[in-house]
């Protein structure tokens, strides 16, 4: 759910904090008093289109910011925010936009910036605004088979993650097999470079280690009179009258027999000679050393074009000695599946029959389970329909197999080869026909709201919002869609315009949105209502601008129903 909303610079609105409570929230006021932008703010915060144009006048950039709560472990938003790299820290995402007079826009999601794209796919997951004219989603055919899988629960989901593996594996097959049946020209050119890259790797006769031993050699090569003056210098440091070992040694005959006279001395003798004996077995290693040491300028010269060969083979194939051998492994893997062709070609054949059989009877199970679906569909939204006095009206989930206009054979798609488009007609006697062509008015609030009523419950979705849904509405059907929208509520956290007076009074919050000018500028400002605050504005919203006793008395009346309502 969103818990906070602040907004500062937008619009009308200066600055603004409002939070927000579990439940119902209905924001009402006068026409052009701002309840809109609110419902704009959080659609921008979520990800949606924006423009410098909402940036306040005279302002350099307008600030959203909103702190979401997940109630639920499960919740959408934590898998999406992990393929996002983003942290979720005690159950809470933070949504923050900046809009820039400029136009430019800096959106972020707990602290981490994000493109706009980014924001809406974890905004997507949050929050679902629903507009008085708008297309919604519920309306596009093109979302229809996901919104059935969703109603459809473990029982599809379990058909389509089978469906999804067999895909997966046809699909390669089918990308290898079109690889290999590509025109003779292309597959030549491709054997000849594949034969060159495999004889140039070959050719070199690299070894995984071989590198670094070359580069320590030259090193020592390179550094050749360096190295040999230290270790000249080392081993005469040490040889030699009144060198080192020599002091070493006559320290090992003086402290011999030093244990007798103190015993805490005991071990000075054998440290000491330990020293001498370890000094005198590096000085012959040294010397060893210096007697090897040899500066050769033609090994230096061949190190050199070996280490630029190395050099050349890494640039086109790999950034390391090993990552040029895979390669070479890989190459050798495709020569030979391109030097025998047509055996593969066979093989691949077989393979990709075998997996379209599969794949069919996985589809048909599929389907399958949608068609038991889209019947306890149906029966569900005749339910919701009726309930919003839509009783002659009728729901259909058409279903169809994807096929190929021209050979007439099955498409099979990531999503399996439905094609799903939900139907209706409200009249009887008028035909069936897709959603979005037949519904209008006063009737789409309605159809979207038993639609939402439905799926609601399967999107996961913490917060709805509904921007003047009700408009066109009046009547037992106000009270109708009121109740509904209550409903709705109990499930997920809704936010909802209205100018319903039964839509009203069953909030479990209301907000009064007003505006004022102060200081020649218009300012926005909210705040909520107690109960006679709320007898007062629902009253307003009866009769308009005069209240009186009878109003208020219906008012409170509207008020009583809904509790009733709410209780049962």
């Amino acid at each position: 759910m969103i818990a906070e909303l602040t907004i500062k610079n937008f619009a009308i609105i200066e600055s603004l904090s409002v939070s927000f409570d579990k439940g119902l929230t209905v924001l009402t006021g006068e026409t052009g008093a701002g309840k809109s932008i609110i419902i704009d703010a959080i659609h921008l915060l979520a990800g949606g289109r924006g423009s410098h144009e909402f940036v306040r006048f005279g302002e350099k950039r307008a600030e959203l910011e909103g702190l979401f709560l997940l109630e639920e472990e499960k919740h959408p938003a934590y898998k999406v925010c992990q393929e996002l790299g983003i942290d979720i820290e005690d159950e809470m995402v933070v949504l923050r936009r900046e809009i820039h007079a400029t136009g430019k826009s800096v959106c972020r999601v707990n602290g981490k910036l994000v493109t706009i794209a980014l924001l809406r796919e974890v905004g997507q997951t949050l929050v679902d605004i629903h507009g008085q004219h708008e297309h919604q989603e519920l309306m596009d055919p093109d979302l229809h088979l996901s919104l059935l899988d969703q109603f459809g629960g473990v029982a599809v989901q379990k058909e389509l993650k089978e469906y999804r593996n067999i895909y997966t594996s046809y699909k390669d097959v089918e990308k290898r097999l079109l690889e290999l049946t590509e025109n003779e020209q292309k597959v030549a050119h491709r054997l000849d470079l594949l034969q060159f890259q495999a004889e140039e790797i070959s050719n070199a006769q690299l070894t995984v280690n071989e590198e670094d031993e070359l580069l320590d050699e030259r090193n020592k090569i390179s550094n050749y009179e360096r190295l040999y003056q230290s270790l000249n210098n080392c081993y005469h440091a040490m040889h030699g009258e009144q060198k080192g070992l020599d002091w070493v040694g006559q320290a090992m005959s003086e402290s011999e027999g030093l244990e007798e006279i103190d015993k805490n001395l005991k071990d000075v003798h054998e440290i000491i000679s330990n020293s001498y004996y370890q000094l005198e077995e590096l000085s012959y290693r040294i010397r060893d050393e210096i007697d090897q040491l040899e500066f050769d300028p033609n090994r230096l010269d061949f190190i050199e074009g070996r280490l630029n060969e190395i050099k050349q083979l890494k640039r086109k194939y790999g950034t390391t000695v090993a990552e040029v051998l895979e390669y070479a492994s890989k190459i050798e893997e495709e020569l030979e599946t391109l030097q025998n062709r047509d055996s593969h070609i066979h093989q691949l054949q077989e393979s990709l029959e075998s997996l379209k059989q599969d794949l069919a009877l996985e589809a048909k199970s599929l389907t399958d389970a949608r068609r038991k679906a889209s019947e306890k569909l149906m029966k569900s939204i005749h339910k919701e329909l009726k309930d919003l006095y839509l009783e002659k009206a009728i729901f259909d989930v058409n279903m169809d197999v994807k096929k190929e206009k021209a050979s007439g054979d099955v498409v099979f798609g990531k999503n399996g080869v439905d094609i799903v488009e939900f139907y209706l007609t409200t009249n009887p006697g008028e035909p069936l026909k897709p959603m979005a062509k037949v519904a209008s008015g006063g009737e789409l609030s309605r159809i979207m709201l038993a639609l939402k009523s439905i799926f609601s419950r399967h999107q996961g979705i913490t917060s709805i919002i509904f921007d003047e849904v009700d408009t066109g509405v009046s009547g037992r059907v106000a009270q109708a869609i009121a109740e509904k929208i209550y409903q709705v509520s109990v499930d997920s956290q809704v936010l909802c315009i209205s100018h319903l007076p039964q839509v009203a009074a069953m909030s479990d919050t209301h907000l009064f949105i007003s505006k004022e000018v102060s200081g020649e500028r218009t300012k926005t400002k909210v705040r909520g209502l107690n109960q006679d605050e709320k007898v007062r504005e629902i009253g307003r919203m009866i009769s308009g601008v005069e209240i009186t006793s009878l109003t208020k008395e219906h008012a409170r009346e509207l008020l009583e129903i809904a509790g009733s309502i709410k209780q049962g």
